[in-house]
This record gives C-alpha cells, sequence and structure tokens, in this order.
C-alpha cells in the first residue's frame, strides 16, 4: 500500500489539546469550577475534559507526561461562545489572573477577552460580532 492508495481510516475522531502542569489538582479545580469542563476521561495523573462536541483540554501532571511545564506558556486555548460579556461576567466573579476587558476586533470579526489559568495557560473566550 503506498500513500496515494491508502484510506484514511473511519470513524470518530476525538480533538484533545494537552496541557502540563506543576500542580495538577489545582489545575482540575480550575477547570472544573471556574470553566465549568466535564470530566470525559480520568487516567489518573491525565485528565481529559470535554470542552464541546469532540473537542477536549486534558490537564496532564508533569512528573508523569511526556513533557515538563514550563514558562512562559506559548499556548492559548480558546474558547467561542455565544455571550462572551455573560462569560465575563462569570470568570469575574471568580477572580481569574490577568483578566482583561472585553474589546471587539472588527478585523477578526469577534469581540474577546483573555485571562489566565492558574499556571499561566492564557484563555481566550470570544464570540462573533453580528
Amino acid at each position: 500500500m503506498t500513500a496515494e492508495t491508502a484510506a484514511r481510516p473511519d470513524g470518530p475522531i476525538l480533538g484533545i489539546t494537552f496541557l502540563y502542569y506543576r500542580d495538577l489538582d489545582r489545575a482540575v479545580r480550575f477547570y472544573e469550577t471556574v470553566l465549568g469542563f466535564t470530566l470525559a476521561i480520568d487516567q489518573g495523573w491525565s485528565k481529559i475534559y470535554r470542552i464541546t462536541g469532540a473537542s477536549h483540554v486534558g490537564l496532564v501532571d508533569e512528573t508523569r507526561g511526556m513533557h515538563r511545564a514550563s514558562d512562559p506558556k506559548p499556548v492559548q486555548l480558546c474558547i467561542r461562545v455565544p455571550d462572551v460579556d455573560a462569560w465575563h461576567r462569570f470568570v469575574t466573579a471568580h477572580g481569574v489572573a490577568n483578566l482583561t476587558e472585553p474589546r471587539d476586533s472588527v478585523a477578526l470579526k469577534i469581540r474577546a477577552f483573555v485571562f489566565d489559568d492558574p499556571e499561566g495557560y492564557q484563555i481566550e473566550v470570544q464570540s462573533a460580532l453580528d
């Protein structure tokens, strides 16, 4: 079989972005309490949370995973929501770090704000501009 004749396997695909933490328990509390994500797969030292559909984020204990937590964090987790201002009010109540005010980007056709999770990964919450 060659690349030209190989068929991509059928079946559902789950998308998971893995982030590495020094304090996994703290990250778990944040993603469950602040973001309200539901645990989809519990692998012990790796916790996989459903964001939406087949989109997931995995939180990994750096002492057991393939990578180590590092600074700076060159990764941003973006969550697209119907009402960015409602999410801003919700996140504000949790006192998250480095929270910005919602801003419109006409060029990107979004309204968005950002904040940091407990170990410095930036999370962007955005809505489409009408």
